[in-house]
């Protein structure tokens, strides 16, 4: 009686669903990734005192280019920081906001280094736009005084 060798199988690897995997995945990183809506580095002066905001606050950005001039960035909250041409665009926007929705919070982000009557002069824009609850973005780790 003659024996017959078994065929060999060669191994193989089913592709047929690496597709479906490969697009699971792209949406599992798409629905996990946290956008920054404003990017600006700036030096950020130290407090104390903190407080969380909330999310989707609009963004108020005042920070100097390298030739010393002032630059003015606004974001609603949603969308990433656009460039303005200052507090008076500031001022429109904020008012749009604060006409949809008068409870929005809006997050003042200036470098450390601006004088303060620039500050000041934001806050007031922010103000005089109807914006009631205003933060102004700090980093922790500041010295309390006797």
């Amino acid at each position: 009686m003659k024996l017959t060798r078994p065929k060999k199988h060669e191994a193989i690897i089913p592709t047929a669903s690496m597709a479906d995997i490969a697009f699971l995945l792209i949406i599992f990183f798409m629905v996990t990734t946290v956008y920054d809506l404003d990017r600006t580095s700036v030096q950020l002066p130290t407090s104390v005192n903190r407080v969380e905001n909330e999310k989707g606050a609009a963004i108020v950005v005042l920070h100097q280019d390298d030739n010393g001039n002032l630059v003015y960035k606004f974001s609603d909250g949603e969308q990433t920081s656009n460039q303005v041409s200052g507090p008076g665009d500031i001022s429109l926007e904020a008012s749009r906001i604060v006409f949809q929705d008068s409870t929005k919070q809006f997050i003042l982000k200036a470098d450390g280094d601006i004088r303060y009557e620039y500050v000041d002069e934001l806050l007031d824009t922010l103000r005089g736009a109807g914006a009631a609850n205003v933060l102004l973005l700090t980093a922790g780790g500041g010295s309390q005084g006797p």
